[in-house]
């Protein structure tokens, strides 16, 4: 039995979310072209007989901007901590940037293994592909490199071999079937920050986020009230749209994830709150689920 935590690590927007969910299989992280998607440290767990690997997906680390930008990267940064081994995911396509220099500098005096994921790989040629792993390679001492497409899938599977190598526990942390630790009213509050992300342009997706409020299981359905909370009004009218065209959206889309995570019918009501500067306000961002890490 091999078993232990791999935290993932990078920049944002670089397909973190992305490589989690296609490791485990199921939706756990939600994903969108918009940086910073990924807000709250989540856990994915992959299962095999003899194996289990504990992934914690973590924001993207960059420069912040207020108070929750400074919380999302303590969180990350906590993270490259007392587990087994970081894999420090970089967009390939983009090539090494400022963002990946931070990063490594912070990883720099730090004991834990580091592995070197080069993702979006299905966008480069072979030769491509060389000159990036050459970019790299002398920035830090990796103890490995592997090129993948979370997209495609490609070569993860051996993704996982090479993790299983650094593993140093031997202890089952969770039942077989679990393959997250995320609450139900978590997962359905970020399926609809998703919806939003995708249909909305511009700043607007950094000034939202979403909180199940209310969760009633019934024998036949689940009635779910989700709380957008947007940081000033003229963002609320946009969220809702013309004659509630917008919001109508993202509940229709919202709900079909939903109903797949529950296996439930399920009836959804979306409702939009005005907290000015709540990215600002450590009340608002504790109530919110954005712990900070000292």
């Amino acid at each position: 039995m091999k078993s232990g935590f791999v935290s993932i690590i990078g920049r944002p927007n670089v397909g973190k979310s992305t490589l989690l969910n296609s490791i485990t299989e199921h939706k756990i992280a939600i994903t969108s072209n918009k940086a910073g998607t990924t807000r709250n440290i989540i856990q994915g767990i992959y299962n095999e007989p003899n194996t289990q690997i504990v992934f914690v997906d973590t924001p993207g680390i960059h420069k912040p901007i207020n108070k929750l930008g400074k919380i999302l990267n303590k969180q990350a940064n906590a993270f490259t901590k007392d587990i087994d081994v970081i894999l420090f995911i970089v967009d390939a396509y983009e090539g090494v940037g400022k963002g990946d220099r931070y990063i490594i500098e912070t990883l720099k005096g730090n004991d834990v293994p580091v592995i070197l994921v080069l993702n979006k790989i299905d966008q480069l040629s072979k030769e491509q592909l060389i000159n990036r792993i050459n970019d790299y390679k002398d920035l830090f001492p990796f103890v490995e490199i592997v090129p993948i497409s979370a997209k495609t899938n490609d070569n993860i599977e051996r993704l996982i071999e090479v993790i299983k190598k650094y593993l140093t526990d031997n202890v089952r942390y969770f039942e077989d079937d679990t393959i997250t630790t995320n609450s139900t009213k978590f997962m359905i509050s970020e399926y609809v920050r998703e919806k939003l992300l995708n249909l909305t342009e511009q700043e607007i997706p950094h000034s939202i986020t979403c909180v199940t409020t209310e969760y009633e299981e019934l024998p036949n359905i689940v009635n779910i009230v989700v709380e957008v909370i947007v940081d000033r009004d003229s963002l609320k009218k946009i969220v809702i749209g013309k004659n509630g065209a917008l919001l109508k959206e993202v509940g229709i889309q919202a709900r079909q994830d939903i109903e797949e995570l529950l296996g439930k019918q399920v009836f959804l009501e979306l409702y939009v709150k005005t907290i000015k500067n709540w990215r600002d306000k450590e009340k608002y961002l504790n109530e919110l689920g954005f712990k900070d890490f000292e």
